[in-house]
């Protein structure tokens, strides 16, 4: 018979939040990309538009898992309603970039199988967009956790006890 581990303090089975880790390795490739971009852009030295596509094409496969586990620790976490808004969005939002990040890659793989010395000013353009929005991301993140405090000790205790609807 498979019974499933018991939550801890955080309402987690697991020793500590997973996805955050995840997801800042996911924004350090994202944001390594596009400095390496631009550098190269700027310096023309075309070697920086293949540690930009490599980091790409990581980011891309990882942030799926940072999503999946996004997913699962946000259904432990019990948002109460203040919460749920902005959980709601950032979700929307992580989803929506998990798309968008891919989608950026495979246009960069194009880029690069034809001109693999040259990076078009639209696809900066686009990749600036891109960074906005994982900015965005990083702010409704840092409400989840600074804010609301989800998997947060006390707030689970708060939420365990029912002071939090």
């Amino acid at each position: 018979m498979f019974t499933l581990p018991q939550l801890n303090d955080q309402n987690l089975p697991y020793p500590d939040t997973l996805h955050p880790i995840i997801v800042h390795f996911v924004i350090a490739m994202v944001f390594f990309a596009y400095f390496c971009d631009i550098a190269g852009y700027l310096s023309r030295q075309h070697q920086m538009f293949e540690v930009s596509w490599w980091n790409m094409v990581v980011a891309s496969v990882a942030v799926f898992f940072a999503v999946i586990f996004g997913e699962f620790e946000a259904a432990l976490a019990q948002p109460y309603p203040a919460a749920q808004a902005v959980l709601d969005w950032h979700t929307i939002n992580g989803w929506s970039l998990s798309a968008i990040l891919v989608g950026i890659t495979a246009w960069r793989g194009v880029i690069r199988v034809r001109n693999p010395i040259k990076v078009p000013v639209s696809y900066l353009g686009v990749a600036t967009i891109l960074m906005c929005l994982v900015c965005l991301q990083i702010y409704l993140g840092s409400l989840v956790d600074w804010v609301y405090g989800l998997h947060t000790v006390p707030v689970v205790e708060a939420t365990r006890k029912g002071i939090l609807p």
